[in-house]
């Protein structure tokens, strides 16, 4: 056998289809321990941290390697899904007379391809709400906050200005003649002293999102809730499939996977699920 119909193969589709989720299952982690801090650190400091987290997300050189590398997977992700499924259909164009699925056979094994396009609907409508607006949106917000110090800085003759220890919530009056803007930071003209760090607001606009002053911040927890038992259920098949599919296939360590593979795909989808209900309670 060549090596094209190799790559061509559903062997190989199946390999890819492995790999590739278990990379968005390492994804799923990372960015559910980024959003976590909406809930679990209050105020002005959690607004801080979660703007701070976000521009590091998408400016760090490295993270964003591995953004580009995750919108990939994505994308192969679903075309290998919905490849393996039209190849798997033309294999059996005529359906049994009698469909009576084995004991191995899940529910959420047999909707895989339904499932995998809602959650890819998601995807689209999450990025829409969030990820495009950081991107190219210019109505989001900026959240500004002074340097917390007491020491009084050495400025040039004729200006002064302390340090403050409190974080300043409200956006610093930018004086043309005295400030000027460094990419996410405001020093004064012509030195290396900075006196504030400003972000884009991404905190703002999450908790506007899904808080009670939204008039559809309602629906969209329900939607994302809904989102999350359908990756739920994708999870609860496709972790453990995927080992299958690399040929973990082991008397002593398939029952631990597959057990690691429900416990994953009731814990991560609950906590991103309880992030939004808590912010519309809470807020």
């Amino acid at each position: 056998m060549s090596n094209s119909s190799i790559l061509k193969s559903s062997i190989a589709k199946k390999y890819w289809m492995a790999l590739t989720g278990l990379f968005l299952c390492t994804f799923l982690i990372g960015h559910l321990l980024g959003n976590l801090q909406l809930i679990f650190i209050d105020g002005e400091e959690g607004r801080r941290a979660f703007n701070e987290y976000a521009y590091f997300m998408t400016h760090n050189p490295a993270i964003k390697i591995l953004s580009y590398l995750t919108y990939i997977s994505i994308l192969f992700h679903a075309v290998d899904g919905f490849i393996l499924t039209v190849q798997n259909k033309k294999a059996r164009p005529v359906n049994y007379a009698v469909n009576n699925p084995g004991p191995t056979s899940s529910t959420p094994a047999r909707y895989m391809a339904v499932l995998g396009t809602l959650i890819l609907v998601f995807i689209a409508t999450h990025m829409a709400n969030f990820w495009w607006k950081v991107k190219f949106s210019q109505e989001i917000p900026l959240h500004t906050y002074k340097i917390e110090s007491k020491q009084e800085m050495n400025i040039p003759k004729g200006q002064s200005f302390y340090y403050t220890q409190v974080p300043s919530i409200q956006p610093i009056p930018k004086d043309t003649n005295t400030l000027e803007e460094k990419g996410t930071a405001i020093y004064y003209k012509n030195t290396n002293i900075k006196i504030a760090d400003c972000y884009i607001d991404l905190h703002k606009v999450v908790m506007a999102f899904f808080g009670k002053s939204n008039p559809n911040g309602i629906f969209g927890v329900l939607f994302y809730v809904l989102s999350m038992l359908v990756l739920a259920f994708h999870l609860w098949h496709g972790f453990a499939s995927a080992f299958q599919s690399l040929g973990v296939n082991h008397a002593k360590w398939t029952p631990i996977i597959k057990n690691l593979g429900k416990g994953f795909a009731i814990i991560v989808p609950l906590l991103f699920a309880l992030i939004p209900i808590l912010i519309y309670l809470n807020n």
